[in-house]
């Protein structure tokens, strides 16, 4: 049987939308849109707007939006980079941190629930699968 690695993606994809789907009343009492969660879980790890936009694949001007929002929520600050004072780089606060946790321990239960539907050694598998399709060539 052949794979298509076209349709592993589309299916792939489609468990991303259902799941994130199903968290969007979870976000919504947080005061979270789908876009700005991606953004404030990324914050930690990327620190600028232009390396939140390189990670997640979505447009400068896109980010820039998200950041002000949850700016505007309390979610984020924006402070001087000490280290190149024509720079800010974005930290999260306190009720961002929370918002965040909150937010992965609701997509953590969903995923979870679907993958309760498959065997302890084909998660096992699949989680070796996506490490080595992650490791570098």
């Amino acid at each position: 049987m052949s794979v298509d690695g076209a349709q592993l993606w589309t299916l792939n994809q489609r468990l991303l939308a259902v799941v994130m789907d199903a968290c969007t009343e979870e976000l919504t009492e947080l005061g979270l849109e789908t876009k700005e969660f991606f953004v404030l879980a990324e914050v930690e790890a990327s620190p600028y707007p232009a390396e939140i936009a390189t990670a997640l694949l979505l447009p400068k001007a896109s980010v820039t939006v998200y950041v002000r929002n949850l700016v505007t929520k309390g979610f984020i600050r924006r402070e001087i980079d000490e280290a190149d004072l024509r720079r800010h780089r974005l930290v999260l606060t306190a009720e961002g941190a929370a918002a965040r946790d909150r937010a992965l321990a609701a997509l953590a239960a969903e995923y979870d629930r679907r993958l309760a539907r498959v065997t302890p050694q084909d998660r096992a598998e699949l989680q070796r699968i996506l490490q080595e399709m992650l490791s570098p060539a």
